[in-house]
């Protein structure tokens, strides 16, 4: 049976590039169009579709004002954002994650680029990792308690234990459903945290940084979109921006900075979050905490497998359930160098429990 799309957009034109692009796709279809936010509201008290694409700036009500009037009526709609990458969008798109949208797809500047297959394929493959894993996820048992998972997944061989003093670095990668999750996670992370941390989440120029200002906003450590030269502080968030590589190299006084190279994108993704970890197997630290949350995909195992060769880590990745996508965590865990798989509310605690504080 195919999907029930609903898109809702003030473009006819946009709207009928959406519908073509998904009936394409034999596994969905586009069931209904709107105009504007009453209008998809209407529909949504009455009938459930299996996504709803949604645009942001739309006259009578905007996508934003529709999803605080759905979670005020707590109507349920897996909802992906439609949006430009200008900062005024970008923005609201942030605001969006904290009403209940999944994810996001970057909505083409001109024609040519909506109908191109570069949109096309962006468009259907977040579709369809989020309904996949969706569907996955519903024919699990709930879980409420952290899955501990023995070193290398090996019966009988302890987790790894903490360290009593040494100097840490946590190296955190997400993809698709990660700027809803981030917020459930740095947050809760206290400003004397005992670690800096570099993230690497899959997403376009423009939006990283309205990200890291929106998660700074929000939490008492700081937040912000790394910059060439940053020297790594302890209680510190440096996120990768988006279009660059992200490398932590390791300076003459023992300290630790953010580079950047113009290699093109890996697999289609830049950043990439295998670069980072493997710049960080020249690094001084004694141990590196990854974190690998929901994504489409395996970025962030190759990295890790070689940062493993060199490097003490420490893996933690994010359980199936509470994941938008289950793949970055899935090839991690697959590759048998997990040490503790958590759901989403138990990461912020799992990482601070490893690393300490100030």
């Amino acid at each position: 049976m195919k999907k029930n799309i609903l898109i809702v957009d003030d473009s006819a034109l946009m709207r009928r590039v959406l519908c073509d692009i998904i009936n394409t796709d034999s596994t969905f279809q586009a069931t209904d169009v709107c105009k504007d936010g009453l209008e998809a509201y209407e529909r949504l008290k009455t009938t459930h579709y299996d996504a709803v694409l949604l645009d942001v700036n739309m006259p009578r009500m905007d996508g934003l004002e529709l999803l605080k009037k759905l979670q005020k009526d707590n109507i349920k709609a897996t909802v992906i954002m439609v949006s430009t990458a200008t900062v005024k969008e970008a923005k609201v798109t942030m605001l969006a994650f904290e009403l209940g949208a999944v994810d996001f797809v970057t909505k083409p500047t001109n024609i040519i680029e909506a109908k191109g297959e570069a949109f096309k394929k962006s468009l259907l493959s977040v579709l369809s990792a989020v309904l996949k894993t969706q569907s996955i996820v519903r024919s699990m048992k709930p879980q409420t308690e952290p899955v501990q998972v023995f070193s290398h997944d090996k019966p009988g061989i302890p987790v790894k234990s903490v360290p009593s003093n040494g100097n840490r670095l946590i190296a955190l990668a997400c993809s698709t459903g990660g700027p809803k999750a981030l917020q459930s996670i740095i947050p809760y992370l206290p400003k004397n945290l005992n670690a800096p941390i570099v993230l690497v989440q899959h997403m376009p120029e423009g939006f990283t940084k309205s990200m890291a200002d929106r998660l700074n906003e929000l939490s008492k450590i700081s937040v912000k979109e790394a910059e060439e030269g940053d020297i790594l502080q302890k209680g510190w968030v440096y996120v990768a921006p988006g279009g660059k590589h992200m490398e932590v190299v390791k300076t003459a006084d023992g300290r630790h900075k953010i580079t950047f190279n113009d290699m093109p994108a890996i697999g289609g993704l830049k950043p990439c979050a295998n670069i980072t970890y493997q710049s960080l197997t020249k690094s001084g630290y004694d141990e590196i905490v990854c974190v690998v949350l929901t994504g489409m995909g395996a970025d962030g195992t190759k990295g890790i497998l070689a940062l493993e060769k060199e490097k003490p880590i420490y893996v933690i990745a994010q359980n199936a359930q509470t994941c938008v996508v289950y793949g970055m965590p899935k090839a991690i865990y697959e590759a048998g160098v997990v040490d503790e798989v958590v759901p989403l509310t138990e990461v912020a605690s799992t990482i601070i429990k490893r690393v300490g504080v100030q």
